[in-house]
């Protein structure tokens, strides 16, 4: 069994940070990328950033430069440092991530989301 929890979410007025967090527990043999996602209403899922085990990074275009992921191995936890926020970053955010279980056999898990609310 393997849970990702996030945390950091909030309420913030534009221009201004949140950090979020993800942390994975459970039966974890080693965690290959982990990535956030956020879904708007009426939108689908998107791709927000992604980090492999080794620390390559990517971003979806209307964050870089703002957003920036990193991870903590030794700790099982991505973070999203999120800055100059705008009021279309407002969504519910998601983590994922591909995990090795203890049972040597991958699977793709999503944390439970955490709002971010963006006022203008």
């Amino acid at each position: 069994q393997v849970q990702l929890v996030e945390s950091g979410g909030g309420l913030v007025q534009a221009g201004g940070s949140l950090r979020l967090s993800c942390l994975a527990s459970g039966s974890i043999f080693s965690i290959n990328t982990m990535a956030w996602y956020r879904q708007a209403p009426g939108n689908q899922r998107e791709s927000v950033a992604t980090i492999t085990r080794v620390g390559n990074t990517n971003y979806v275009s209307s964050v870089k430069g703002r957003f920036t992921i990193s991870r903590d191995n030794a700790k099982n936890t991505a973070y999203l440092q999120m800055n100059s926020l705008k009021p279309e970053d407002t969504a519910v955010y998601y983590c994922n991530a591909k995990i090795l279980t203890t049972s040597l056999v991958t699977y793709d898990y999503w944390g439970q989301g955490t709002q971010v609310t963006v006022s203008s």
